[in-house]
């Protein structure tokens, strides 16, 4: 995009107004290593600020009508449509994806989720007769949103349009290394006319400024998204005050490939989900379990569909790997990579050296491993990274212990030529979703995951009910 961003004050209360903590924190394109954004340093008072007007805007917006809060997101979701091309470049830009997949999934994502929020409310029960009590379901209050870089609208949207469409105030806290599109969106609930205080946006460092928010007491609820670890610490944080805290965290997702499933076609959808974003996605399916006897041709086919994916430029045409986010991730990933040729093994394709032909950028080659064995480090750990383990397997019954043997229960998936043993293979799986013979995401169905991978659920009606609280009322 090449002019420098610079995002100077913070969104409360309705104005844009300065930060209180010191200097500004630079965002840096990881294609060119340069930084292309500033945004302001928010600290503990901003934090503090914040909170307050989301509080006291919180009874008014509470008790508008429905219709119009839907209307409000309506105009929301149109306004994000409106600038896709500017908001999918600075994707680009501060994450890396390629430019038509960010603007198609981290734009096309955020303005269904708006989108479709009215007819959502429309039909939502917020009242309901049983027996003599009038069971309500009500706005649960202050939303401290906290969300990651790796779909940074997208994620917001999934926490924001539900969250004021239960009734909720938010504030906003979205990673420093892709904050740009929080503030265009800032400027569009601005213009959609939602009232003051009920969108509250700030940013800073995580400690400081998510600490701060999590253990405030005018902050009824906690919404986010991030590692694992910081989920840990987020939860602990906000047990001091016993608020609600919902978690979407880390994943190790299993594609378990069955005896009798068309091998070509599971291997090209497990490679095209474990490098999209250059395997920077939760849910990506970076455990691919095989017949043993299938093995080598399952490697030679992930060989093939891996060469569609040379690293480059996000912007030139037919990219379909970018950068890794930074350079401190794209050592990890490598690391990873060296890790597990050590522990034993295979490198079909890829591995832990710089892709030719680039002398700058966050890249990692995508990689595929393979003889990977249960329990090593890049089998149980979330590598984050375009790195795709095959494991092989013996029988269902250890396919599926396998896949079940991490602390993560995000996502997976199976295939069978047979759809009713691929479905009991699916209600075996101990994850929140799973894909069933390549089945497509529901930006309506509920989105989450289960053990370490957190608690609660996004997106559609259940969405909506996760910022609610239930009251009985005894007549």
């Amino acid at each position: 995009m090449g002019e420098l961003r610079r995002w100077d004050r913070l969104c409360i209360g309705g104005e844009w107004v300065e930060a209180s903590g010191p200097g500004a924190v630079d965002v840096v394109n990881p294609y060119s290593e340069e930084v292309c954004a500033q945004v302001p340093r928010g600290d503990a008072t901003d934090a503090a600020r914040a909170v307050a007007a989301a509080r006291a805007a919180f009874g008014p917006w509470s008790r508008t009508a429905v219709e119009e809060r839907a209307a409000v997101l309506s105009r929301i979701g149109d306004g994000i449509a409106a600038r896709t091309a500017e908001l999918g470049a600075m994707v680009a830009e501060e994450v890396g994806m390629p430019i038509n997949l960010a603007t198609m999934i981290q734009v096309g994502l955020p303005v269904m989720t708006f989108s479709t929020m009215a007819p959502l409310l429309a039909a939502f029960p917020f009242e309901e007769r049983v027996g003599n009590s009038l069971v309500v379901r009500e706005p649960v209050g202050v939303v401290a949103a906290i969300t990651p870089w790796n779909y940074p609208l997208h994620l917001i949207a999934a926490k924001v349009a539900a969250a004021l469409g239960a009734g909720c105030t938010v504030v906003l806290k979205p990673s420093e290394l892709a904050p740009s599109v929080a503030f265009v969106l800032a400027e569009i609930v601005h213009a959609a006319g939602l009232p003051a205080g009920v969108f509250n946006l700030m940013t800073g460092e995580g400690p400081e400024v998510g600490e701060a928010l999590v253990s405030s007491p005018g902050v009824d609820m906690v919404s986010f998204t991030g590692s694992t670890d910081v989920g840990r610490r987020v939860a602990a944080a906000a047990a001091s005050t016993v608020k609600r805290v919902a978690l979407e965290l880390g994943g190790k997702s299993a594609n378990v490939v069955l005896d009798d499933a068309d091998l070509p076609a599971a291997v090209r959808a497990t490679v095209t989900s474990a490098f999209l974003n250059s395997g920077q996605t939760c849910s990506a399916l970076t455990r691919m379990l095989v017949p043993r006897p299938r093995l080598a041709e399952a490697e030679q086919l992930a060989a093939a569909a891996t060469a569609d994916y040379v690293p480059g430029d996000p912007f030139a045409d037919g990219t379909r790997l970018g950068p890794l986010v930074s350079s401190a991730q794209r050592e990890r990933v490598r690391g990873y990579i060296r890790g597990a040729v050590a522990d034993g093994a295979r490198l079909v394709v890829g591995g832990a050296d710089p892709p030719a032909g680039l002398d700058r950028g966050y890249f990692v080659a995508a990689t595929v491993l393979s003889d990977v064995r249960p329990g090593m480090r890049v089998e149980q750990e979330e590598v984050f990274g375009p790195v795709l383990a095959v494991i092989p397997y013996d029988t269902e019954d250890e396919a599926v212990d396998i896949a079940n043997d991490t602390i993560y229960g995000l996502h997976a998936g199976v295939w069978s030529a047979d759809p009713d043993r691929a479905l009991a293979i699916a209600r075996r799986m101990r994850t929140g979703m799973v894909e069933v013979n390549g089945g497509v995401f529901n930006p309506l169905a509920p989105w989450g995951g289960t053990r370490q991978s957190g608690n609660g659920r996004e997106l559609g009606r259940r969405g909506i009910e996760e910022f609610l609280e239930t009251k009985s009322l005894q007549l």
